[in-house]
C-alpha cells in the first residue's frame, strides 16, 4: 500500500471510529437492536482499517492519530448532536488534539 492510500484508509479508520463512538450513545447500552448492529459494524471496520494502514504506517504515529481523529470527531459531535459544553478552553484542547495529529503526520517520513 502506498504511504498515501495509508494516511487516506487511517484517516476513514478515524471517521469509523467516532461513528461508533457516537453510535453507543443510540444503543441504550447495546438494549436497542439497529444502532447496536451498526456500532458493531462501525467497530469493525475501524479496526481493520487501522490494521491495514498500519501496514505501511508506524505503529505508535498510526494509533495516535486514529485515537486523535476519533477524540476530536466525537468531541465536536457530542458539541452538536448532545449539547456538551461549548466551553472555550474545550475548543483549546481539542486544537491542541489537531495540532499533534498534524504535527505527527508532517514528522511521519515517507515510506516506498
Amino acid at each position: 500500500m502506498s504511504n498515501g492510500l495509508a494516511w487516506f484508509v487511517l484517516f476513514i479508520a478515524g471517521l469509523c471510529e467516532v461513528g461508533w463512538a457516537v453510535g453507543m450513545k443510540y444503543t441504550d447500552g447495546f438494549s436497542r437492536l439497529w444502532p447496536s448492529i451498526w456500532t458493531v459494524i462501525g467497530m469493525a471496520a475501524s479496526v481493520v482499517l487501522l490494521g491495514w494502514s498500519l501496514k505501511t504506517l508506524p505503529l505508535g504515529t498510526a494509533y495516535a492519530v486514529w485515537t486523535g481523529i476519533g477524540a476530536v470527531g466525537t468531541a465536536i459531535l457530542g458539541i452538536y448532536l448532545f449539547d456538551e459544553s461549548r466551553e472555550a478552553l474545550r475548543f483549546v484542547c481539542i486544537g491542541l488534539i489537531v495540532a499533534g495529529i498534524v504535527g505527527l503526520k508532517m514528522v511521519t517520513p515517507d515510506t516506498p
